[in-house]
């Protein structure tokens, strides 16, 4: 096994587990590789569907003849590990890129949100997104929008420069929670409205009518939820007195 590089039948082997619906670190105990290496590896080469082994490969050996007659260049995305071990952090990365995969994140967008979250600043620019996932302008555009509408990052002016930066917010988890919120509540309003035209003394309109009142009944313990443990443990600093005062 050369170094960190993937073999062939490394790519084969992985292609294969994808196929038969294995998680990436199922796939990387197949092969003996960590997790992130198989997550790296499939994100670089199309995501889960579009992994081909041959053109990976071929890929793969294009990208090491380049680093051999390239000097070296420090990454940006380096100084955002905090001191830490790269291989550790893109271990963290890996494993919450695969856990809001499955709760129906896209690829794409998982990888962005888990960049931001272990990151101690929380916040990148879009060109330090392009660099630190290796991915196109055009990818991160399109991922940082879905989040946005998600309520799961926000935009801020970048103070010593006229960039853009995408952050993710302390009270990150509390938002998604209110936004997901509001959308439900939408959602049974529509029902309870359907309900009432198709007339809830039919079979369509009181299942309607029940799923509406499901809904809001949900919704407001869980609205209620949220704010309590919000105050309980909140994600700012509380603010303390001045002494004297």
């Amino acid at each position: 096994m050369p170094g960190d590089r993937l073999t062939l039948q490394d790519r084969q082997q992985i292609a294969a587990g994808l196929r038969e619906e294995l998680t990436y670190a199922a796939i990387g105990r197949r092969i003996g590789r960590p997790t992130s290496t198989v997550t790296r590896e499939v994100m670089r080469n199309g995501g889960p569907r579009r992994y081909h082994a041959e053109a990976a490969d071929r890929g793969g050996t294009r990208h090491a003849r380049q680093r051999k007659t390239t000097p070296p260049t420090p990454s940006p995305g380096r100084a955002h590990f905090g001191g830490r071990d790269p291989r550790l952090v893109d271990e963290v990365d890996a494993q919450s890129v695969e856990l809001m995969m499955r709760a129906g994140l896209p690829p794409m967008m998982a990888r962005v949100l888990a960049a931001l979250f272990t990151t101690d600043s929380g916040s990148f620019t879009s060109a330090e997104l392009v660099q630190r996932l290796e991915v196109s302008p055009a990818s991160i555009s399109k991922a940082v929008g879905y989040l946005e509408s998600q309520a799961l990052i926000k935009r801020e002016r970048d103070p010593r420069s006229r960039a853009e930066r995408y952050a993710i917010d302390d009270d990150v988890a509390f938002q998604s929670i209110m936004a997901s919120a509001h959308a439900q509540t939408q959602i049974a309003e529509a029902c309870k409205t359907a309900a009432r035209k198709l007339g809830t003394t039919t079979p369509a309109g009181a299942r309607l009518e029940s799923m509406s009142q499901f809904l809001l009944h949900v919704i407001d313990d869980l609205v209620c939820s949220a704010q309590h443990w919000h105050e309980i443990y909140p994600t700012q600093p509380r603010k303390t007195s001045e002494a004297g005062d």
